[in-house]
């Protein structure tokens, strides 16, 4: 992995990381405002890791949820968000991408940063079926031109998070 950091600096996902005794690296990398990728291909691009193992964090704006009605959704970040079925996963009907502004008045983060991890707000969390199989997935870390890296069964830990098919790929055959 890459450098472990303390939890008396970095960004909110590492304090958070670290207070719970999880191990995770740190990849900073330059992230290029002018480039035409994603946030996430340009982080796999940028690190040297298959898109596979790199997640976006998606933040959804779910009918029926109380407070807020968000939740957070993390998946392979070549992928696209079935939104019928997260809300299915947390047992509603109807979900919809959430205004980018509510998503970083929730999160803390800005957009292009927005770490699953250390969120102002914590929000039902739903993970991509597909990192199960990893032994190591990378989320941002908090902050554009920064991930971190961990095993997919500590994200769900720290986020609260449950596995499910989250994906147009994925749920082609349902």
């Amino acid at each position: 992995m890459g450098r472990k950091r303390t939890a008396s600096g970095g960004t909110p996902a590492t304090v958070a990381l670290a207070n719970a005794g999880i191990d995770f690296g740190t990849h900073p990398y330059a992230h290029d405002p002018a480039s035409e990728l994603s946030y996430g291909l340009e982080a796999a691009a940028a690190l040297g890791v298959p898109a596979e193992v790199v997640f976006k964090t998606l933040v959804a704006r779910v009918d029926g949820l109380p407070g807020q009605g968000l939740a957070v959704a993390i998946l392979p970040v070549a992928e696209t968000l079935d939104l019928k079925a997260l809300a299915q996963a947390l047992g509603q009907k109807k979900a919809t991408m959430a205004d980018p502004a509510a998503a970083q008045r929730s999160s803390g983060y800005v957009t292009g940063g927005i770490s699953p991890i250390g969120q102002r707000t914590a929000l039902p969390t739903v993970i991509d079926a597909t990192a199960q199989e990893l032994p190591l997935m990378y989320v941002s870390g908090g902050r554009r031109g920064f991930d971190i890296s961990l095993a997919p069964q500590d994200l769900a830990q720290v986020t609260h998070g449950r596995f499910e098919p989250i994906t147009t790929h994925l749920n082609r055959s349902r």
